[in-house]
């Protein structure tokens, strides 16, 4: 099998598989929105004929109870490994509409950088691994390794589907590793390989005070305000120092080793350029830990939503009926959602002030964190892939965002996950202006060739 032949084949492909990009792009194919049920069709639809298309790859569109998932197979590379590629159809909803310098679904070039909506989470780089197959078997008839592909479209709703679709197809799904086209590289100056992801959970919860709205003249001073109530049951779920005032909320959590603190500290990172990008002032956050830390390997509580009462223009003089808040956790080692969630609800409960009554709603779902041991054979050959596109070593880092998948893929299958995608966290997905840099289309090609090459080389 000729490397240099496949390259070869991908490098004379580029105009036209960034057409093929182009055209998936123009697909919206939003899961969160019913009205484009026929778009969601349209582009597994789409996956599908570019996966039969690619050559001899067993491709069958199955059911779930959302969007269905696209799955194919090729699977005559006996004695070598059997990777599971995933990677995800669906986009988030381009709103808001008016911040876009192009149309979202008019994919477009500007200055080498291809703007659409979903383009680099997750069309660009899910397009990657279909059209690397299709160049190995349209230069040398066969792949390198196994390859079960798996394309679902309910990734941008936290993939209601996946828990269950995982259980009932574990023997379909079967493989010695998971690489994932999903999970965005670090930063784009240097190439890099995620180890780690935080885990997920969250609630919302309800303070009541009197039945209904009330006149602020009339009843002012006399009856608990839910938002006066709110502000102070909010702040106490924090000390002033930053950490988490919760009880139990960091019991089971697992501290860092002094090794991989210094492996944290030795990463090229300035915490004042990256506060300026951002746009934000130092000084926050839990103390005893570094920004990278806090980010990547500390539990959060964060509160992403807090209404209640009149806001609309001018004034309305009235006591609200209720306030309302939304709490997310971002999760380490360690920590259960379930447990995290009845924390919360313990702490709020106790804390609950006076006159109000408090009623809580936990999240739909939560996930644990997961992660990859640093040493482990397809992380090392991934390593020396990227090395050999890029001529340096990748960083390796954490995430402190969540992917499922690879709480899923380990927990239902034993197996890891690499994250191998080549969009990067700069690129603006779940933003207006989201673009995909087209020269990491083509250094993606690359590398998932010579990265599939090098597993070839593992014993299954």
């Amino acid at each position: 099998m000729s490397n240099a032949q496949v390259l070869a084949q991908l490098a004379a492909s580029h105009d036209r598989i960034l057409g093929e990009l182009i055209e998936f792009a123009s697909i919206p194919s939003v899961s969160t929105d019913p009205a484009h049920a026929a778009d969601m069709a349209a582009a597994a639809g789409w996956v599908a004929a570019k996966l039969a298309a690619a050559g001899p790859i067993a491709v069958r569109t199955i059911a779930t109870a959302g969007n269905p998932v696209v799955y194919g197979e090729w699977l005559g590379a006996p004695g070598k490994l059997t990777v599971l590629v995933y990677g995800h159809y669906d986009v988030q909803p381009p709103d808001p509409l008016e911040k876009w310098t192009s149309p979202p679904f008019t994919p477009t070039i500007r200055d080498g950088r291809l703007y659409a909506r979903g383009v680099s989470d997750d069309k660009g780089p899910s397009l990657i691994a279909i059209k690397v197959a299709e160049a190995f078997l349209a230069v040398t008839g066969a792949l390198p390794i196994n390859v079960k592909f798996m394309f679902e479209g309910e990734e941008e709703i936290g993939s209601p589907s996946l828990d269950a679709f995982i259980a009932e197809h574990k023997a379909l799904l079967a493989a010695d590793l998971v690489i994932s086209a999903d999970g965005a590289m670090w930063r784009p100056t240097e190439p890099s390989l995620t180890v780690a992801s935080r885990g997920l959970a969250g609630l919302s919860f309800t303070l009541t005070g009197a039945s209904k709205d009330l006149h602020s003249g009339r009843h002012g001073g006399s009856v608990a305000n839910p938002l006066h109530a709110m502000a102070r049951l909010v702040a106490s779920l924090h000390h002033t120092d930053g950490r988490i005032a919760v009880e139990g909320f960091y019991d089971t959590v697992v501290e860092l080793s002094a090794p991989e603190r210094a492996a944290i500290a030795a990463i090229p990172f300035e915490e004042a350029t990256y506060l300026e990008q951002i746009g934000a002032l130092p000084g926050h956050g839990e103390a005893g830990y570094t920004l990278l830390e806090r980010q990547w390997t500390r539990p959060t509580l964060e509160i992403n939503g807090m209404w209640g009462g009149y806001q609309g223009p001018g004034q309305k003089t009235v006591i609200p009926s209720e306030a309302h808040a939304k709490i997310t956790c971002r999760l380490v080692p360690g920590q259960d959602p379930d447990a995290v969630v009845a924390q919360i609800t313990r702490h709020l409960e106790a804390h609950v002030p006076p006159g109000t009554r408090l009623s809580v709603t936990p999240g739909d779902h939560g996930t644990p964190a997961a992660h990859i041991a640093t040493d482990h054979f397809a992380l090392q050959s991934a390593a020396a892939a990227l090395q050999a596109v890029y001529g340096v070593p990748p960083l390796v880092v954490r995430m402190g965002a969540t992917v499922p998948i690879m709480e899923l893929f380990k927990r239902h299958m034993g197996i890891d996950t690499v994250y191998f995608s080549f969009s990067t966290s700069d690129e603006d997905y779940h933003a207006p202006n989201e673009f995909f840099r087209v020269h990491r289309l083509h250094e993606g090609l690359e590398a998932w060739a010579r990265y599939w090459e090098l597993l070839s080389e593992v014993r299954a």
